[in-house]
């Protein structure tokens, strides 16, 4: 496969390489919008690069610009080769901490993963002030100190290691939504996600809630059935 000068790819990790002083981590989420389940984040270190992973990669983007195929051929891919970690945080903690923060925290431990195993490696003997986190969004982190970072708006289509990671965490969180899905299929999960489609609003409407949604994603839709129930 020949890379060209203009190639996406190469523009996304040139982005990466622009911070030549660092080595960089990026984090992205997914699931902070769905009325069901938990969300997700994931943090990527493309610690070792070589032209035969980027040409691997060459499809790389926004996991939302991609299909589902190409998310589980780069999902394995970044899976094998880079310095990852992926976490969740469920439904309950979502309802107590507030959706935000439970995506900030979820970068949080997820980065804090890559960064301790990162660091083991000879060549850096711990000096973690040589990382620099690339957050997707326009948030930072909260209550994080072990290295510099910095957000990035949209930066999954622009940093090779948010968009790494932004697949990492769109991929398992699906997957976790069709393994919900076989438990409670009347909801649709392994199509909708966990988002409020028609469908998956009739389903409620019929149901009723499970331990998987998000009540407070829900509670516009149920105040709303109040008050049409009133005429």
């Amino acid at each position: 496969m020949e890379l060209t000068k203009d190639s996406h790819i190469i523009k996304l990790f040139a982005y990466d390489l622009y911070y030549k002083n660092h080595i960089v981590i990026g984090t992205d989420e997914a699931g902070r919008g769905p009325a069901a389940g938990g969300v997700f984040a994931s943090a990527v270190c493309f610690y070792k690069r070589s032209r035969e992973l980027i040409e691997k990669l060459a499809i790389l983007n926004d996991s939302k610009q991609l299909s589902k195929k190409k998310r589980d051929i780069l999902y394995d891919i970044i899976s094998n080769e880079t310095i990852n970690s992926t976490v969740c945080i469920d439904v309950e903690e979502i309802e107590k901490i507030n959706i935000l923060n439970a995506s900030l925290k979820a970068m949080k431990l997820a980065v804090e993963d890559v960064l301790k195993r990162a660091s083991l490696t000879d060549a850096l003997e711990g000096n973690l002030s040589k990382f620099l986190v690339l957050v997707d969004g326009n948030k930072m982190i909260k209550n994080f100190d072990m290295c510099s970072q910095k957000w990035v708006v949209k930066g999954d289509s622009k940093s090779a290691s948010i968009a790494a990671a932004s697949i990492l965490a769109k991929v398992t969180r699906d997957r976790y939504m069709e393994e919900l899905d076989a438990k409670y299929p009347q909801y649709g999960w392994g199509k909708n996600a966990g988002y409020l489609t028609k469908e998956h609003i009739a389903a409620i409407d019929k149901y009723g809630l499970t331990e998987y949604h998000r009540p407070s994603f829900l509670r516009k839709h149920f105040e709303k059935q109040k008050q049409l129930s009133l005429f």
